[in-house]
């Protein structure tokens, strides 16, 4: 197998891992059926959450994911996640906590969103939309 074929095959297992079992479900029955709308996030050049809303997502998912699986998934540098991640500890929405040679991230579930718009909303609220069915 090639490097890139290995490198693809270990990022699907991370995207794996960082899913809800509803959420795999769901994505791989998108991905068996035939749809005439781009399937593939790539492909798109927006989307309606932030990066920040992206890595809130996968910690909140997998607290102990490594920084470097996040920044595949989200599609971002390695930097640009550590950026990320201190933006979102230093407005208190995350905790790290150091466990052995790991980071461990709590999310601060009980935070208000941060726009006018969503003030009235949590970051739980947020986080229980996405996860649903």
């Amino acid at each position: 197998m090639t490097r890139l074929g290995l490198k693809k095959r270990q990022l699907r297992k991370a995207a794996s891992r960082a899913l809800t079992p509803a959420a795999h479900r769901a994505m791989k029955s998108d991905s068996a059926s035939d749809h005439s709308e781009a399937s593939d996030p790539s492909e798109h050049r927006w989307t309606f959450l932030t990066n920040h809303a992206h890595v809130l997502l996968l910690l909140a998912r997998n607290p102990s994911m490594i920084l470097r699986e996040v920044a595949a998934l989200v599609g971002i540098t390695e930097r640009a996640v550590q950026r990320i991640i201190a933006d979102l500890e230093g407005e208190g929405f995350i905790v790290r906590e150091r466990v052995g040679r790991q980071n461990h991230y709590r999310i601060l579930r009980e935070r208000k969103l941060r726009h006018a718009v969503e003030v009235h909303r949590t970051i739980g609220d947020l986080l229980r939309i996405i996860d649903s069915k």
